[in-house]
């Protein structure tokens, strides 16, 4: 059983990259720390002992749009937190809250806009200290 390939995300991405269970969610939540703006909520929590890369949990709910709008938001944000990955360290569980706003964000500017707007919080949470 070893030898057959791990599952992936969509792009690539190890699906051990990701944040799935309710309680690693409300880990992050609760004694994490946020940085937010208009269009998202950056939280960050560090993990011990793990080094196999920052961990990404999306949070997009029913006030963003349908499920196409919804499905377009997280596939925006997946792609511009692997462009941002590099400067997340390794032990890092991060997720990110769309607002409302993102959805406008992201038919307005595409991955552009929903690049920048993440890199922003990212660099806020390492100058603040969070050090995502």
């Amino acid at each position: 059983m070893d030898d057959l390939p791990r599952p992936t995300a969509p792009r690539g991405r190890p699906k051990r990259g990701r944040l799935s269970r309710s309680a690693e969610f409300e880990r992050v939540y609760r004694q994490g720390r946020s940085v937010g703006n208009r269009f998202l909520v950056l939280y960050v929590f560090p993990r011990a002992g793990a080094s196999d890369g920052p961990r990404l949990g999306l949070s997009v709910s029913r006030k963003v749009g349908g499920a196409v709008d919804r499905n377009r938001v997280k596939r925006l944000l997946r792609e511009a937190f692997a462009a941002e990955v590099d400067r997340v360290p390794a032990d890092r569980d991060v997720v990110v809250v769309a607002r409302p706003e993102a959805r406008d964000l992201a038919e307005r500017e595409g991955l552009g806009g929903v690049r920048r707007e993440l890199g922003d919080l990212v660099g806020r949470a390492l100058a603040e200290g969070a050090r995502p």
